[in-house]
Order: C-alpha cells, then sequence, then structure tokens
C-alpha cells in the first residue's frame, strides 16, 4: 500500500488553526492515554477506544491499552508510519469508526502525530486530552504550571528556539522539559544551561512516571552537568522529564 505523505510540518499543520464547531457524526479521534499507568486514562478516553472499530498508534502506545480496545488495532513505528496511517485512512473511507491513540496529552508534544492522522484522514479529527506525565512531574517537582516554563524536545527537527527559551527562563521560573533520546539528554541539558550563564538551580528527574518502577532523581544542575559523557550517553530513560525549579 502506498503511503501517506505528511506535510513538512506535522506540528504546524495539526495547529494550523481551532477545531471546527460542529463535526461529522463520526470524527477520527486522537485520544491521549495519559502516561502508561491505565489508572490515569480517563473514562472519555477509554470510551473512544472501545467504540472504535479501529485503533491507530506507535506499537508501544497500542500495547499500553490492548485491553480496551475491541475493534482492529494498527501499530506502528516511524519507519512505516505512512504504510500504517494510509491502511487506517482506508479503513475510515470505508466507513470505520477510528481513534489514534498517543501518549500523555496530545497537547503536550503530540501534534506532530495528530498533524500526520489528519493529513491521513479525509474527516475531522477530535482531539480528547488526556493526563501528561508533565502534570505528574509538576506535581512531584511541587513546580505550579502558572509559573513555569514548558518546552518539548521530544520533536524531530531544528529545537535551538526551544533551547533559547529554556535559556532565557531558567532561574526566574521554573522549567519542565520533555528531553529528545537520546542526544538532548537531562546531563546535556544542564551543561546547555550551565555554559549560558545559568545559575544554580535544583534540578530533578523524573522518569517512569505513574508506573511501578517510577523513579525520581534529586539533583543539580552542576551536578548533571558533570555526569555528561557524549551526546549519546545518559543515565536515565527515554521515558523522562526533567523538572528544573527557580
Amino acid at each position: 500500500m502506498t503511503g501517506v505523505e505528511f506535510p513538512d510540518d506535522p506540528g504546524a499543520f495539526a495547529a494550523n488553526g481551532p477545531e471546527p464547531e460542529t463535526f461529522e457524526d463520526r470524527p477520527v479521534y486522537a485520544v491521549g492515554i495519559g502516561p502508561g499507568n491505565p489508572e490515569y486514562l480517563t473514562p472519555r478516553g477509554r470510551r473512544a477506544i472501545r467504540e472504535a472499530d479501529v485503533v491507530v498508534g506507535f506499537e508501544t502506545v497500542v500495547e499500553f491499552v490492548a485491553d480496551e480496545i475491541a475493534g482492529e488495532a494498527l501499530s506502528c513505528g516511524y519507519r512505516d508510519e505512512p504504510e500504517v496511517l494510509a491502511e487506517f485512512a482506508a479503513r475510515i473511507e470505508d466507513g470505520a469508526h477510528g481513534t489514534a491513540v498517543l501518549m500523555g496529552d496530545p497537547n503536550h508534544s503530540g501534534y506532530q502525530f495528530v498533524g500526520k492522522v489528519e493529513s491521513a484522514v479525509d474527516t475531522s479529527v477530535r482531539v480528547i486530552p488526556g493526563i501528561s506525565s508533565l502534570q505528574i512531574a509538576a506535581s512531584r517537582a511541587r513546580t505550579p504550571m502558572e509559573e513555569t516554563t514548558f518546552v518539548t524536545l521530544h520533536k524531530s527537527g531544528p529545537i535551538e528556539a526551544d533551547l533559547e527559551r529554556l535559556v532565557r527562563d531558567v532561574g526566574d521560573r521554573h522549567l519542565l522539559v520533555l528531553p529528545r533520546p537520546y542526544d538532548w539528554m537531562p546531563e546535556r541539558i544542564a551543561h546547555r544551561l550551565l555554559e549560558s550563564g545559568a545559575p544554580e538551580c535544583d534540578a530533578l528527574v523524573c522518569e517512569r512516571l505513574t508506573h511501578d518502577d517510577e523513579a525520581i532523581t534529586e539533583s543539580s544542575l552542576s551536578a548533571l552537568s558533570a555526569d555528561i559523557d557524549s551526546k549519546d550517553e545518559t543515565a536515565f530513560s527515554d521515558l523522562s522529564v526533567l523538572a528544573i525549579r527557580r
């Protein structure tokens, strides 16, 4: 099957305008499943998954909600995204009710996949927010969202503007950062901030939040930076959130 041709910037495509005021009778849903612990899947998200004829998402995400899926499950990775989403779109065109699943909340680092789904299907897509690991990390670190700058590095493409936002606000505001596996992990982020003149700050690395093996490492920018060996080595999981207190 021929794969979908995605927009150059799927995230910008998804954020091009607000959702329409009215939807078709059976829109495609983009559901945030939370941080992976089923207790954090919202009832509305669970219903959208259970009622779908076909559910699509990355393999690890689909596995987390496998028990909720009553219809067909389509799993993809980065390499076969175009082909799998083309298959998903074909099911929708044939009249199936479809749901796409994403980790956390689509509004936190999920718009690239939302944009790819929107570019694949010929129908409206409605986002059902979920609980984000960012919200859990803010609770663990006691960093109120209204006093916090959030930056995601967990995306493809340039991130220099995002790094500059961290440099601008470090010390004045709390920071919550989604690292990018594995070239921009907590150690390298801390190193970049200190190189740019950041003051010493307390830092917490929150790994696999809400899971049985959740771990929180209390540290500092200097201690994290001292552990940097190379851009490809890290002591932390790819499921991490870096919280830096002001």
